[in-house]
């Protein structure tokens, strides 16, 4: 395995921000995951000098209760089809193993499953949305 390739790779998704990146040869296999600790920073506007704002005072209220998160990065389905009801809905009760959603990933289908039961509060993102590794998508009433 030669570490220039490696180094390489690590400096591909750097620059480019992947979160995920998997390469198979027929003599080897490389799969590196960035794991962020601290928010990735974002560029944003600074307010204009001597007006107030509302949203830097108050904190959003974070919620009580465990949330199951994306176990990879792909594009989130409520149901199994554009025809059918949602897998999960708010106030739903759910046991460990149903089914909440599907995230499809390189053209295959996973199924989220919950891994725990409980009642669903929330649910934190939309059909057809584009999911991260570890994104909070459920989260249940504590």
């Amino acid at each position: 395995m030669d570490i220039e390739k490696i180094r390489t790779l690590i400096a591909l998704m750097e620059e480019s921000e992947l979160v995920n990146l998997e390469i198979s040869s027929d003599d080897e296999h490389i799969s590196l995951t960035r794991h962020y600790d601290t928010p990735v920073p974002t560029m944003m506007a600074a307010p204009a000098a001597g007006v107030a704002t509302a949203a830097a005072d108050t904190k959003p209220a974070i919620k009580a209760g465990s949330v199951e998160t994306s176990p990879m990065v792909g594009v989130y389905y409520s149901a199994p089809s554009p025809n059918d009801p949602p897998f999960v809905k708010v106030g739903q009760k759910v046991q460990a193993g149903d089914t909440l959603g599907i995230i499809e990933a390189m053209k295959i289908m996973n199924p989220l499953e919950a891994t725990q039961s409980g009642v669903v509060d929330e649910i934190l993102v939309d059909n057809s949305e584009v999911v991260q590794f570890g994104q909070p998508m459920i989260r249940y009433k504590a």
